[in-house]
């Protein structure tokens, strides 16, 4: 992404970032101010991959469309986890994944409504409508179809199930651990994700604990895997450091169950003890509440 930024730039386009506040929303003033006469495009997530929280997408893309801007969201984090519905608001493009709910790996989609003029970053075939060259994956959009499917089928318990199961997890690490927060804002977020916070414990040692455990999560998106550094959505949002190093994002689905839940409660409390035992910096802020 930054890369191409500097690409555009250097080519006298002006790109402009809109921030977030400390609980996640989007400045929608500084982004309705920029819409201008010159504006090409606005991109918006639908929701945020690490924190969950929900934006105003449908909103956003009525206000671009009375300006004559071109609107896309990115779709990937919100597909089969909230409503999604490209007639209910002038959505130019939406693009959404396939491994995000339960696809194939490598697959995904780019919706591009009727009459939106679209020139192919891949050229050479007929393959696609001329939008994309390259033999099509047709096993793996076989998958994707029925994903789609079972992922319609499943929204309502998405909604209950899952999100109730969410809550009895951000409920029992809160109680069960100190000086844990959650991140984001609580209330116009996916059903499914959590994004907390440890403070003065390192995530990827908080992984690597929880891995031996047999429990699954991350410490950011996927797309800065490898990365020590904090997540860049958390600097965005201003949550101190010694909270986001040590932030963990439980992803859920309707294939986990209560039970699981309860094994990550019982779990965690020992794995962040473990490693605050050992952090110097859980050794000063103690020493501070003394």
């Amino acid at each position: 992404m930054k890369s191409l930024c500097e690409s555009l730039e250097k080519e006298g386009y002006r790109i402009t970032f809109v921030p977030v506040d400390r609980e996640g929303r989007l400045d929608t003033d500084l982004l309705y101010g920029s819409m201008g006469e010159d504006t090409a495009l606005v991109t918006i997530m639908w929701a945020n991959n690490e924190t969950g929280v929900i934006f105003p997408v449908e909103e956003i893309a009525r206000r671009a469309a009375e300006k004559g801007i071109l609107f896309h969201t990115d779709a990937v984090q919100a597909v089969g986890k909230v409503p999604v519905d490209v007639s209910r608001a002038p959505i130019d493009m939406l693009s959404l994944s396939g491994h995000k709910i339960h696809a194939p790996k490598g697959i995904g989609v780019l919706y591009i409504r009727n009459g939106v003029k679209f020139f192919p970053f891949l050229k050479g075939g007929h393959q696609e409508r001329g939008r994309r060259a390259g033999t099509e994956n047709t096993a793996s959009i076989i998958g994707l179809g029925k994903a789609c499917d079972l992922a319609a089928d499943h929204l309502g318990e998405m909604d209950t199930r899952v999100r109730a199961m969410r809550d009895y997890l951000e409920a029992g690490l809160l109680k069960g651990i100190p000086s844990a927060s959650v991140n984001g804002e609580r209330e116009h977020r996916l059903p499914n994700t959590l994004s907390i916070g440890f403070d003065a414990v390192e995530g990827e040692s908080i992984l690597l604990l929880m891995d031996q455990a047999q429990i699954c999560a991350s410490s950011g998106s996927a797309c800065t895997s490898g990365s020590l550094d904090p997540s860049h959505v958390l600097m965005a949002m201003k949550v101190p450091f010694e909270s986001a190093h040590g932030t963990i994002r439980f992803s859920l689905s309707t294939y986990n169950t209560m039970e699981e839940m309860d094994r990550i409660i019982e779990v965690m409390p020992g794995i962040i003890k473990r490693l605050r035992d050992m952090s110097p910096f859980w050794s000063q802020k103690a020493g501070g509440r003394n």
